[in-house]
């Protein structure tokens, strides 16, 4: 269900955790219209400095989005704003971690700041950031 903005407290923590597959890939190239030869186009995306094909980095974020809506605060919350670094590229078959960590909590205005981290299955930092969200009141 999650947790109410009187719930929260600095440091609270959670995640969610998912292996990206190429039906991933191609399901988000198809929603966005972002058909990048570097995500689904194998032969290309082996000429670029990445070497193959790597998922977009949108979806990787996109997991956050699925911790701070299901689980920290939860149900009711409403995104508000991100800061991103796409800090290494994720490739079809990593299993990508996303967590949210409380840092900073304003009552007053119903916002809770957050860091998001989204590691690979190595424990490599792929995305790094702050969310702002407006958390439930009750």
């Amino acid at each position: 269900m999650g947790k109410t903005i009187n719930e929260l407290k600095v440091g609270d923590k959670d995640h969610f955790e998912k292996t990206i597959t190429e039906t991933d890939v191609y399901l988000y190239a198809g929603i966005t219209g972002d058909f990048n030869p570097v995500h689904i186009n194998q032969i290309e995306a082996e000429k670029t400095m990445f070497k193959g094909r790597i998922a977009h980095g949108m979806l990787t974020a996109g997991l956050i989005s699925t911790v701070l809506g299901t689980k920290l605060p939860g149900t009711g919350t409403i995104y508000l704003g991100q800061e991103l670094k796409f800090t290494k590229p994720v490739r079809i078959g990593d299993t990508i971690k996303a967590e949210v960590e409380v840092i900073e909590i304003i009552p007053e205005k119903n916002r809770v700041k957050l860091k998001t981290t989204c590691t690979n299955q190595n424990g490599e930092v792929v995305l790094d950031g702050v969310a702002t969200v407006l958390a439930p009141k009750e």
